[in-house]
């Protein structure tokens, strides 16, 4: 019943003028992951990453939606949940009081937790257990500098360095090093190769950096130097909003908008040379109101995605994404 609901709103939607969404194939959701008391639940998920012993932090804003102009309070409860990988079991929470629109989440080489404050502009350093040991930048202050952000939106690490894509208002990556001092930027706002237009995401793979320029539909891969190496544009592809590298050297992106703007989730595989290899759809919650915002790879390969409209983090078993 549901799969025919979906296909007559699809229909709907062609006949108002846009094309149907690609048929792809539906890939399973593992049940009861995670583990939630009755009546609680997440606010806005923004981001997930998996950390030494496979615990999985998720980033949320239980009662702040992302809403323009933000406000200035931090959120009262707390904003990061950590669970159990493989059995989804709560672990710990913590964040409540700290953080006013928080977006990015990613673990650090030292096991750190790394989070990206858009209200804030800032990017903060924690503890595992949620101690605040370092922040990045000029709270509640934009800017284009090194002590300032235009709405960061993720981090990654490449060695002992930082880079933080940055951001909504600045079209730059910006590099610090493990204490936050500042050694450098690559890129520019706008549409040309190696520029970007809202770098929603970060990742290293290997000796390259991979950002997901959301509206400009693209994954751009520089060297470790910021020179573009490689520009992924296909016609008729979404927009990206994460992406990810595999244990094996493949990568996974993450598109929340297809190409007409409709909401959805999105995973598209591609070999370690950026060619594509597999696509696949994520079921939405009813009435499809979910929209992909971030992913992460466990160390068996499991596959978490935020779901920022749909409010759930979902879990995809190792080897879900073997060609069938």
């Amino acid at each position: 019943m549901r799969y025919a609901l979906v296909l007559l709103a699809s229909m709907a939607l062609g006949s108002c003028g846009a094309p149907a969404r690609e048929n792809l194939p539906q890939v399973q959701i593992v049940k009861n992951w995670p583990q939630i008391a009755q009546g609680a639940g997440f606010g806005e998920v923004s981001a997930v990453a998996v950390g030494p012993g496979n615990r999985v932090y998720v980033l949320h804003r239980p009662g702040r939606p992302w809403k323009e102009p933000f406000p200035t309070t931090p959120i009262a409860e707390p904003t990061v949940a950590v669970f159990d990988g493989a059995s989804g079991k709560l672990l710990d929470q913590w964040g409540a009081g700290q953080m006013v629109m928080p977006h990015g989440l990613s673990i650090g080489p030292q096991g750190n937790v790394w989070i990206t404050d858009a209200g804030r502009e800032q990017v903060l350093r924690f503890t595992p257990q949620g101690k605040l040991t370092l922040t990045i930048g000029t709270r509640g202050v934009t800017g284009d500098d090194a002590s300032h952000f235009g709405r960061p939106t993720d981090v990654a690490f490449l060695g002992d360095h930082v880079l933080v894509s940055d951001g909504y208002l600045n079209g730059r990556v910006a590099e610090y090093d493990l204490d936050g001092r500042f050694i450098g930027q690559f890129g520019s706002k706008g549409h040309d190769p190696g520029q970007f237009s809202v770098p929603h995401a970060i990742a290293v793979t290997g000796d390259r950096i991979l950002v997901a320029d959301r509206e400009n539909g693209r994954i751009e891969a520089f060297d470790r130097h910021g020179k573009l190496a490689a520009d992924w544009t296909e016609p008729g592809r979404g927009h990206p909003y994460a992406v990810k590298p595999m244990p094996n050297g493949e990568w996974l992106s993450l598109e929340g908008r297809d190409d007409h703007d409709r909401q959805g989730i999105v995973l598209r595989l591609y070999s370690k040379d950026g060619q594509l290899e597999r696509s696949f759809a994520v079921a939405s919650v009813p009435g499809d109101k979910s929209r992909g915002h971030d992913l992460a790879v466990g160390p068996d390969g499991a596959i978490y995605i935020a779901d920022v409209t749909g409010e759930r983090v979902v879990k995809l078993a190792p080897g879900s994404l073997k060609a069938r």
